[in-house]
């Protein structure tokens, strides 16, 4: 049996869910105070979500190459190996 969000957890799964293609948000972004609940979330969920799109707030990954294709299929620049955060994040 599939589980069913909280209202903390549905708030962070919309803050996912609103992240337009080709643009990013941070862990704390998505779950102001509490980064670590919103990877917590991420884990867990099994609905359908654009989890690329959420990375650390220095902009590394951390689904490496797998969440580094599906950016940058959607046009996220990349300063080395990490996210342009001044250029593709969203706060």
């Amino acid at each position: 049996m599939a589980h069913a969000p909280d209202d903390r957890e549905a708030a962070v799964l919309a803050r996912i869910r609103a992240v337009p293609e080709g643009f990013v948000r941070a862990y704390g972004d998505v779950s102001p105070g509490a980064p670590r609940f919103a990877g917590t979330v991420l884990a867990h969920t099994e609905e359908d979500v654009p989890w690329w799109r959420i990375v650390r707030a220095d902009g590394s990954l951390a689904k490496g190459a797998r969440q580094r294709a599906l950016l940058e299929a959607e046009g996220v620049p990349f300063r080395g190996d990490r996210v342009d955060m001044r250029a593709a994040r969203i706060p």
